[in-house]
Order: structure tokens, then sequence, then C-alpha cells
């Protein structure tokens, strides 16, 4: 089994790295300064953002490869293992880190704010592609909290580590807003398989068997993490995964009480609901009508 270096602590990453630990929940590096290294898997129980200034190994996550390359950023949340794949030869790591502690946050109003910053959970071909201006923002401000780190701690410190980190993770925000608008093609070929994806789905038996289509496996069938694929849809629609899909259940729904004479729970079991009143519900909040009063009327038309 392949061995696992475990990063519990900023301290640890440091020690890894042969850095100084200046502060025990935080630290920026450049990784031109570590020694070189082999392959390793690596379990952060910290957050980390890499920013990647070269190419000298692929990063995998999982089973999947990271759209990592030249000028991207990658975000770790605590918990998750990547790996840095290369020939197994000896290779020098270039570019930057910025690892924090979950415990950094404790008690600061950005703790409560850090499930907006979705890009934690973003893990499959989904890296954040920098243009050179952004990526001098990004050293911007890499080097403010660097600066603090130098800075001998008092009274201000953490505020203004916390403050630079904030306003570092809304940038990155910006910038994946960007992203996901310059790289609208690609995008809407993956909406495109969605819509297939659902179609197929509900002409084929898996509804009875394994019920509704849940964001996750539609995102795993796309190959694609279900935060990123979440907020893929919301920018390319304005509604949710889960309100999409719904739509298709709905659309599905109407054709089976319009064109067949099968009961609205036969209907519904067909669907994949599990109670039939869950789906006369979601129907009634859709179409303002009951599943009867919808055929009642299509009839009359």
């Amino acid at each position: 089994m392949e061995d696992i270096i475990r990063f519990e602590t900023v301290n640890q990453y440091n020690a890894f790295n042969q850095q100084e630990t200046l502060h025990p929940l935080v630290t920026v590096i450049d990784l031109s300064t570590a020694s070189p290294r082999k392959k390793t898997s690596q379990y952060m129980g910290c957050y980390g953002i890499f920013l990647k200034d070269v190419v000298c190994g692929d990063l995998r996550y999982g089973k999947e490869y990271y759209d990592y390359q030249e000028g991207t950023l990658v975000f770790m949340s605590p918990g998750q293992v990547f790996t840095v794949e290369n020939d197994g030869e000896l290779y020098q790591p270039k570019g930057h880190a910025l690892v924090f502690h979950p415990d950094l946050l404790l008690g600061i109003p950005l703790n409560g704010k850090m499930h907006e910053f979705s890009f934690f959970g973003y893990q499959v071909n989904e890296a954040l592609h920098l243009s050179q201006r952004e990526r001098q923002i990004v050293m911007d401000c890499f080097g403010k909290i660097k600066y603090e780190l130098e800075h001998a701690i008092d009274k201000h410190s953490r505020k203004l580590i916390v403050a630079n980190l904030e306003l570092f993770l809304d940038y990155c925000t910006r910038f994946y807003d960007r992203q996901f608008i310059t790289r609208d093609n690609i995008h809407r070929g993956i909406l495109a398989k969605f819509e297939t994806l659902l179609s197929s789905y509900f002409s084929s038996e898996k509804p009875q068997t394994i019920g509704l289509p849940s964001v996750s496996y539609c995102a795993e069938e796309l190959n694609l993490s279900a935060k990123y694929f979440g907020d893929l849809v919301k920018k390319e629609t304005g509604q949710t995964a889960q309100e999409y899909i719904q739509m298709k259940v709905i659309e599905a729904a109407k054709e089976r009480i319009f064109s067949s004479d099968k009961t609205v729970n036969e209907i519904a079991f067909e669907l994949g609901f599990k109670y039939p009143q869950h789906f006369s519900r979601l129907f009634k909040q859709r179409i303002g009508q009951t599943p009867n009063e919808y055929r009642i009327l299509s009839n009359l038309n």
C-alpha cells in the first residue's frame, strides 16, 4: 500500500518543506526553496491553496487528474488526499502554497462564510486558470499575508492575516466567475450532456431501481465534482442543479400525464418517487395544479 504523508498541522507542512514556522496556524511558502522530492500522496488536515508556476508533475485527486498546468490555482479542504505524479525521478517543486489550519478562523466571521467558497470542493479538471494580471493579484495577497507572518506578532496580526485571506478568497470567487464565462463553450457542452443524461435516465428503468437522479449522481456521470457542477449549472441557467433536475422531472411527468392512462401513483413510481404525495406536492408547486387537475384541463384543451 502506498504511504501517505499526513499534514495535520501547519508546522508539519512547514517541516516537510524545510520552512520555519512563523505562525502556528498559517504559512505562505515559496516551494522552489524546498528540497527536491519524489512522488508522494499527501493528506491535508488543513486548507491548502497551491499556485503552480511550471510543469513539475501531475496532480492527482483520487483516480482523476487536476487540470493543473502552469499558472493555475488548486484548492484543498481539510480531509483531502492528493498525489503528485511524475516518472519516479526527483523533481523540484516550484510555485507557492498558502496553507492554514481551520482553527485560524475560530470566532471569526469568515468561518461562517467558508461554505460560500465552493471551489474548495472542486476536484477534477476544475483548477482556476489565471491570467497574468490575476496571478499578480494572487501574489500580492500572498505577499501581504507573508508580510504579517514575518512581522512580530501583535494584537493586529490575526485580524490582518484573516482580512487578507478573505480578500484573496473573494478575488478567487471573481476569477472563477470569469472562468465560467471564458470557458462558456466547454460548459455549454456539459449542459448538453446533462440534458441527454436526464432524458436517457427517465426513458430507462433507472428511476424505478435507483430513484430520482441526484445532483451528485449527475455530476459523477459527467466526471465533475458536485460543487463545481452545481456552480456551473447555476451560472449557466440561473437555477440550482436540483431545481433543474426537478424541472426535467416535471417535463417528463407532464408528458406521461397527457399521453397515458396511467394513474398519478403509477406515474410517480415510474419517475422514481418513493411516495406519490411527494410527486403531487412538487407538481403543484411547479405548475400550480395537482397532476389530476392538469390532466383534466389538458384533456379539455
